[in-house]
């Protein structure tokens, strides 16, 4: 009798970090991702450390791309017994070397700070990996370019198709064949969006029996592309003008390049003045290096102006703070200026300092351009709450804080629906992932009246049989 084909969902079910799917194909074992859960401290750092299933009886993990939330839990997969392959595109291989290093440190400082303040008697905080972890990880990583057909084992195959969410990106196009049976699953990873700049279009969504769907943005749409330059720019302007500092917590990848892009068209176009941007990130140093070397990722009209113009990334214009020293120095600065900082949540990194040092100035504009996860301190600062408490200290929330949910590279549910609505004739289920509970079901109310038959927002830990 054939072993019977799942899949259990171990992350971004009904949350949108930590994404995790088990596989179980022909009697082996796979990874889609592989990736760090971000929420409450103690339990991120409980359901990080500890797996629910053996590293060891992985034979393979494909990764979609290089967002902690996607990779971050790689070092720790390997240290506990993985040794098997990790496939990815050859950008994502470049990114996850050095977002996965930035990760360990980043650990290793926020634990040593808090040890620090710890009060006698309390335990000691331990990181979750440390640098020594990651070149291990990073040695597994083999390269597959967009299109071409890898196997993994015996009876099971794939390809990676463009996300255009991030430099790297994929889709996943995964081919079962047990005997006579024979199955298609296609996993979006995180879909992006079109006509935004830098990264090339996504490309179709695969046909398949069984789609796993990230629904981040269900039951909501985003401001049209053309209008982010704008809105960024009267953030700026509004701010610049009361003598304020604009603070914007970004992922270091893919988000920050996407935001400096832009202040750099805008001051080269003479819509904006000439204000100090700093990048307070040595990962995004690093990570726009990365992007450098990967112009097959970019669309035409980014290729064309990379060959008029090596500024692109703003090198010139842009203040690229690598030290920690630096960093402490941008809290000494009483001018206007633009701040760009990781993390995207304001979970760790270097912009929690900032935030601490200017969340009470009412001059200062936090300026949100992502979503926030549940339980996140970047949530918090979008719901506006009256005090935030940001390393064990209460603060009153004093800032402006705006949304610029159009600097978002996750398609919004228009986008959503219009990749997803041609595969209705092929697909038999669908299981909607990386998405909180309600845009989930507001995804999934419309893919319902649209003619997909049978639609699943998994559980933790929750297993469904490929048809």
């Amino acid at each position: 009798m054939a072993t019977e084909n799942k899949v259990t969902f171990w992350g971004a079910a009904r949350t949108v970090t930590g994404s995790m799917h088990l596989v179980e194909v022909n009697g082996k074992k796979l990874l889609l991702d592989c990736g760090l859960y971000q929420g409450r401290r103690g339990e991120a750092f409980q359901r990080n450390r500890q797996f629910p299933f053996a590293p060891k009886d992985i034979q393979a993990v494909v990764l979609s791309h290089a967002h902690i939330d996607h990779c971050g839990n790689l070092p720790n997969l390997v240290r506990q017994g993985f040794k098997g392959p990790i496939y990815c595109t050859p950008a994502t291989r470049d990114l996850i070397a050095i977002m996965l290093a930035d990760s360990a440190k980043i650990q290793e400082e926020d634990a040593d700070y808090l040890n620090h303040k710890r009060k006698a008697g309390e335990p000691v905080i331990e990181p979750l990996y440390r640098p020594a972890d990651v070149q291990p990880a990073v040695n597994l990583a083999q390269t597959i370019s967009y299109g071409r057909e890898q196997e993994i084992f015996a009876g099971v195959r794939f390809r990676f198709v463009d996300a255009g969410h991030l430099l790297g990106s994929a889709m996943v196009s995964l081919h079962i064949q047990d005997g006579s049976r024979e199955q298609k699953l296609t996993f979006t990873g995180d879909l992006g969006r079109k006509s935004l700049p830098i990264l090339r279009d996504p490309e179709a969504v695969p046909a398949a029996d069984f789609v796993i769907s990230e629904s981040t943005y269900g039951g909501r749409t985003h401001p049209p592309p053309e209008q982010l330059a704008e809105s960024l720019s009267e953030v700026v302007r509004r701010t610049s003008a009361r003598g304020g500092m604009v603070l914007i917590p970004a992922f270091s990848v893919g988000r920050t390049q996407a935001v400096v892009y832009a202040l750099h068209q805008l001051m080269q176009a003479g819509k904006l003045p000439d204000l100090p941007i700093f990048v307070d990130s040595p990962l995004a140093t690093n990570a726009t290096d990365v992007f450098r070397r990967h112009p097959e990722c970019f669309d035409q009209e980014t290729a064309a102006l990379l060959q008029k113009d090596l500024d692109v990334f703003g090198q010139r214009r842009v203040h690229y703070v690598q030290s920690v020293e630096e960093s402490k120095k941008l809290n000494q600065r009483t001018e206007p200026c633009v701040i760009i900082a990781a993390s995207g949540m304001c979970e760790n990194g270097r912009i929690l300092h900032h935030l601490k040092n200017r969340v009470e100035d009412p001059r200062t504009t936090i300026a949100i351009a992502g979503f926030q996860a549940p339980n996140t301190l970047g949530r918090r600062l979008v719901e506006r709450q009256a005090e935030i408490r940001i390393f064990n200290q209460t603060l009153k929330l004093r800032a402006e804080v705006v949304t610029m949910n159009g600097f978002s590279s996750h398609a919004d549910h228009l986008e959503l629906m219009a990749a997803l609505l041609p595969l209705v004739p092929k697909t038999k289920q669908v299981c909607l992932v990386h998405g909180d509970l309600e845009p989930a079901e507001a995804l999934a109310k419309d893919m319902h009246g649209h003619g997909f038959a049978q639609i699943a927002i998994p559980e933790r830990g929750q297993t469904i049989n490929l048809p």
